[in-house]
């Protein structure tokens, strides 16, 4: 049985997109765009970059848009190679490009058991554009070609009336209940949930789908993470578009994986220093194992439903894959491993600084001295 090795957040750059949904963060900064963005290197450098010699062993990559995933020129030949290395691929869509989707299908069957398909079921577009049954359609297509699936609908108040309409369409359509997604405000500091309604409401009203995403979002959002996280270690975010590569959402790049794609990559854990309030993404970053000692369900249970007919959204290959931790095929640090992770870069942050003095300070001969070592402190502290 596979056991995943990384988890890879990739970025893919577009953002246009065939929907308008209100609470959208493309759609709320109004940052939709009419094209796809090229890629600036070739897919097969990009997949070269990612083989599983390079990364540690097989991978479980997600791959998502800033508007709709499917739009992009690139996406077969990308989820078609890293399949091929045997990485698990998850793909975030509206469910509504067809031609792309008869594509996958066409796919051969080992590279199919390897795509899960998230659809985010967008109700309301999909219903004012009278394209509900085509959604619809497509997730029973690649159900039926052995593909993975996953419908996750977002916690919007505007869809507090439809609601039973809703359940309805799933359990006919589908087997089973949607999840749930909780929905932050990206234009606020502190990203709060965006809802009108008051906690204890919020929480009655979308707990009805008996969503485990929705549940442990709800549960840990607002929670200061204080524990010592690996997420830059196990897991990265990576931008298809540059190649630059960074801890989490929240961090900087650190390096660029597609400009040299032989050299090693400098992974490095997050440790101590989450920069958020909270995690937002905590039901794919805990739920993997970025912090081993905080209980969460796998990600299995993000995903998976029991349909009525026994069936499941995942296949037995995909589920077992998704129900194992990082920490399954990563060894965690010693206490006094991660005391030296933490301390070590506190010291060369202190050192750089002492040295940034002395670069202001000095005069005459010492000058080009205290340049020197604070030019050496700065690359190490870039390292650490």
């Amino acid at each position: 049985m596979d056991k995943v090795k990384k988890f890879i957040d990739l970025y893919i750059p577009i953002t246009k997109c065939n929907l308008r949904c209100s609470y959208c963060y493309i759609t709320q900064q109004n940052l939709f765009d009419s094209k796809a963005h090229p890629l600036k290197y070739p897919v097969e450098t990009i997949i070269y970059a990612l083989r599983p010699e390079r990364l540690g062993g097989i991978c479980c990559f997600n791959i998502c848009g800033g508007g709709e995933t499917m739009l992009s020129h690139e996406l077969i030949d990308i989820v078609k190679g890293l399949a091929e290395y045997g990485h698990y691929i998850m793909i975030v869509t509206n469910g509504t490009i067809s031609k792309k989707f008869d594509e996958f299908v066409s796919l051969p069957e080992h590279i199919r058991k390897k795509i899960l398909f998230k659809f985010s079921f967008q109700y309301l577009e999909l219903k004012r554009l009278n394209l509900l049954n085509e959604f619809l359609n497509n997730v029973n297509k690649v159900k039926n070609a052995g593909c993975s699936f996953s419908l996750e609908l977002a916690a919007s108040d505007d869809l507090i009336p439809m609601l039973e309409e809703i359940k309805e369409t799933c359990i006919k359509n589908v087997g089973a209940l949607c999840h749930v997604t909780v929905l932050r405000d990206d234009r606020l500091p502190g990203r709060p949930i965006l809802t009108k309604l008051s906690p204890q409401k919020y929480k009655e009203t979308w707990e009805q789908f008996n969503s485990e995403m929705f549940n442990l979002r709800l549960s840990l959002w607002g929670q200061k993470r204080r524990e010592f996280c690996y997420a830059g270690l196990w897991s990265a975010c990576l931008s298809l578009e540059s190649g630059g590569i960074r801890k989490c959402n929240s961090c900087k790049e650190f390096q660029n994986i597609f400009e040299n794609p032989d050299t090693p990559i400098n992974f490095n854990p997050v440790g101590y220093n989450c920069p958020e309030k909270h995690c937002y993404i905590s039901h794919a970053w805990l739920t993997f194992g970025d912090i081993p000692e905080l209980k969460t369900p796998t990600f299995m249970h993000m995903r998976n439903r029991v349909c009525t007919d026994g069936s499941e959204w995942l296949t037995k290959e995909y589920k077992d894959f998704l129900n194992t931790k990082l920490k399954d095929n990563n060894q965690p640090f010693s206490l006094f491993g991660k005391i030296k992770h933490h301390y070590h870069k506190k010291f060369y942050k202190g050192k750089y600084i002492f040295h940034k003095l002395c670069y202001y300070l000095t005069i005459g001969n010492l000058h080009s001295k205290h340049k020197n070592k604070y030019k050496k402190y700065k690359m190490l502290s870039d390292k650490a």
